[in-house]
């Protein structure tokens, strides 16, 4: 039973977070950490790594099932002309993608093994919060020039995607990673969101299969307790996230990312004090 809620807990973290520029890593780390994970036959420090992905690719479904027409290249009721308008968005994200598949690949493992610790992980929750807070004060001065996703170009999806690799370090955030990187290239909140959501489908997909591969060719094995809970954070993590994306997507139509960005502050000065008193397992 006590897996099962650990499980239901680390699955509404990162629905609530993994879309929010707040970093679901930094804080699934607090969360697990508060819990005493990784421990036990469950709870093996191998499958809470692979599990902490895996359920990422959770939250990734609300996004398949929230924007699943406009993604949808061969939905019926589109138009010949709105179909290769679905075709672009889809090249433009793949694009997008290549720099965090290249460079995700190569140094995922490694950042794993000597950046996942509290220190680095606060500094780049608060690091990007001050950015947050100072590019959305000279936004207050500057208009964005690139308010529609449909006419944003090759060149700058791949420079969004040159943000995305920001995220390998642990705390940054890959929506933050993206949504700043695209918002300081000069498109809207609203585009930069989204463009962010669309980046995660391909990127997370990939990494949960390359994450699971790994466990399993290192000797892991899934048994049945832990099969049920990586089905529960799964789920947990869809119907939370789907939720989650509505509420930032209204949110933004009437304010800026300030308070993500204070927030970060604040979560990273939290994970300073539970790293000093030795309360943070990584």
């Amino acid at each position: 039973m006590i897996e099962f809620i650990q499980s239901l807990i680390i699955g509404i973290v990162e629905g609530i977070t993994e879309f929010l520029p707040v970093s679901s890593t930094g804080h699934i780390i607090i969360a697990e950490s508060l819990m005493g994970l990784p421990a036990g036959a469950v709870w093996t420090k191998a499958f809470v790594n692979m599990f902490d992905y895996v359920i990422q690719l959770g939250a990734i479904m609300a996004v398949i099932q929230l924007y699943f027409t406009k993604l949808n290249p061969f939905a019926s009721k589109k138009s010949y002309r709105e179909r290769v308008a679905t075709w672009r968005l889809w090249f433009k994200v793949i694009i997008g993608v290549l720099p965090a598949v290249v460079f995700g690949f190569l140094l995922n493992d490694w950042m794993d093994a000597h950046l996942m610790n509290p220190w680095v992980v606060a500094g780049t929750l608060i690091f990007y919060g001050i950015l947050f807070i100072l590019l959305e004060t000279r936004n207050e001065r500057v208009e964005p020039w690139l308010s529609d996703l449909d006419k944003m170009s090759w060149k700058m999806a791949l420079a969004i995607g040159m943000f995305q690799v920001l995220s390998i370090v642990p705390g940054t955030s890959r929506s933050g990673a993206t949504i700043l990187g695209a918002m300081f290239l000069g498109t809207s909140r609203f585009v930069a969101a989204e463009f962010s959501f669309f980046m995660s489908i391909p990127v997370m997909f990939g990494v949960s299969i390359l994450k699971v591969g790994k466990y399993v060719a290192d000797g892991g094995v899934f048994t049945g307790a832990q099969t049920f809970v990586m089905i529960v954070g799964f789920v947990v993590s869809w119907i939370v996230a789907f939720f989650a994306i509505k509420f930032m997507m209204r949110y933004i139509q009437n304010h800026d990312f300030k308070i993500f960005g204070w927030y970060r502050i604040v979560v990273g000065i939290l994970v300073i004090l539970m790293g000093m008193f030795g309360l943070l397992k990584l």
